[in-house]
């Protein structure tokens, strides 16, 4: 008489049949990350888009797909379009202020301070070409609240190279023409540096330094002179003849 069919055996452990798999290990399964790394990662792929597309060419189809996050957990992180791309600036425009006062250091010389503070700048922009176009290409085009972020981060900028340039002046004794016009020198010095940045953006094969050293030159063999309190005016103009009676 045939003896009875035996049950199959339980695979053995630690064989792939018998392996325990936790729930973390099942493919097609997300790993739970924390919130900032999430934000970090919408935020990376949002200046992408938006850096190649503009504002409303973008879409939140494409932004999910670069970052691999779903629609819907974009929207629960950061809110609509208009909040990610203003949540771009922000971020950006933090991180570029963050770079330059790293970069300036009080105990220096004015014209050493400015020249560790141009090089940071363009530094950043080199480094993060896509963040520069989306925080000043991008955000002057779209205007409204997108602009008064940018507006924002110019006036910080502004009172950073102000302080530059009036501490100078009181701490040598020198240069009255130059604290007195701080402010309005700071505001060209920035000003002139984000038209440089943006025509840099088309000619990248300029180097960071090599731009700060064209924007140091311009500026302070001009203001190199202010400190000596040494100002260029303009020439008299010609008296009116008199009326003949």
């Amino acid at each position: 008489m045939a003896s009875p069919t035996s049950l199959p055996s339980s695979p053995p452990a630690g064989s792939a049949a018998g392996a325990n798999i936790e729930p973390s290990d099942k493919p097609g399964r997300a790993k739970r990350l924390p919130r900032e790394v999430r934000e970090r990662q919408i935020l990376d792929a949002a200046v992408t888009v938006f850096s190649q597309h503009g504002y409303h060419g973008a879409s939140m189809d494409e932004v999910s797909e670069v970052a691999g996050i779903s629609k819907p957990m974009i929207y629960a992180y950061l809110g609509s379009k208009e909040d990610l791309f203003s949540a771009c600036i922000h971020r950006e425009a933090t991180c570029l202020l963050e770079a330059i006062v790293a970069g300036i250091h009080p105990g220096q010389p004015a014209d050493v301070q400015l020249w560790h503070g141009l090089r940071s700048f363009f530094g950043f922009v080199g480094e993060h070409r896509e963040s520069w176009r989306v925080l000043h290409r991008q955000s002057l085009a779209q205007g409204g609240p997108f602009t008064e972020e940018l507006m924002s981060m110019r006036q910080r900028a502004i009172t950073l190279v102000a302080a530059v340039l009036v501490r100078t002046g009181n701490d040598e004794g020198v240069g009255h023409a130059a604290s007195r016009s701080g402010e309005a020198l700071a505001a060209a010095l920035v000003g002139a540096g984000e038209s440089l940045a943006d025509w840099w953006l088309d000619h990248p094969q300029e180097s960071a330094d090599l731009i700060a050293v064209r924007l140091m030159n311009l500026v302070w063999m001009g203001f190199g002179d202010l400190v000596e309190d040494r100002v260029w005016k303009p020439p008299a103009e010609p008296a009116e003849p008199a009326a003949q009676p």
